[in-house]
């Protein structure tokens, strides 16, 4: 099936997807038919961060009728934060929509995890991955550490890479999480995340919200 994927926001978020179908496609022997559109992860980030939905999702609605265009008849958004204006989007979308969150939550569910820590946007800490995760309790960096997290996460992702300062906030916000407040293992509720642990194997477990959604798009893609 020909995949559309909103790309752009941000760029590693991006590559991580792509790169991810392509081998998820080699391995299984199927071709690979996708669309990528891209999208302005600064005029993203600010529409997230003053709750603009609706407008976001206006945007990205306009990106899918170019997809349909070439092609694709299902979309995606290559982004957990882009995920804040999903439900707006869904009304809207010429095409159906792979969502990131739900299966997140089956794939916590099925490894039966209780407490689980979420690194990522603001929004994605403080309302727990948009309340996705129904079988468990999200719990996010607090004090300072929280804004560290999301000031970090933002910076790396509108640029596509971590530096290492921001990774040690990473380590430091999740391994807090883990020894001192019960936290089972790690969401990267933050696409890009995926950056600062690449040939840095954490010392906790981790739940990579983006390769979850890279699972659920190619088993749409290869039916």
């Amino acid at each position: 099936m020909h995949i559309g994927l909103i790309g752009g926001i941000g760029p590693a978020a991006t590559d991580f997807y792509y790169r991810g179908l392509i081998d998820r496609h080699r391995a299984a022997n199927i071709p690979l038919e996708v669309t990528i559109c891209h999208a302005d992860v600064r005029e993203m980030g600010r529409n997230l961060a003053e709750g603009h939905a609706r407008k976001q999702a206006e945007i990205f609605a306009r990106l899918v009728e170019r997809m349909k265009a070439a092609g694709a008849k299902e979309a995606a958004i290559t982004s957990m934060g882009g995920h804040f204006c999903a439900p707006e989007l869904e009304k809207i979308s010429a095409l159906p929509m792979i969502n990131g969150i739900r299966p997140v939550g089956a794939a916590v569910a099925a490894r039966k995890l209780k407490k689980i820590g979420v690194l990522g946007t603001r929004l994605v800490m403080g309302n727990q991955l948009y309340g996705g995760v129904p079988t468990a309790q999200l719990i996010a960096p607090d004090g300072p550490m929280f804004d560290k997290v999301a000031d970090a996460y933002s910076a790396m992702a509108g640029i596509g890479h971590v530096t290492d300062q921001q990774r040690q906030i990473f380590f430091e916000a999740g391994r807090t999480l883990v020894r001192e407040r019960g936290a089972e293992a790690i969401m990267l509720g933050g696409t890009d995340l995926f950056l600062a642990f690449v040939g840095y194997p954490p010392d906790f477990a981790l739940v990579d919200c983006a390769d979850i959604h890279v699972d659920a798009i190619f088993a749409k893609s290869a039916s």
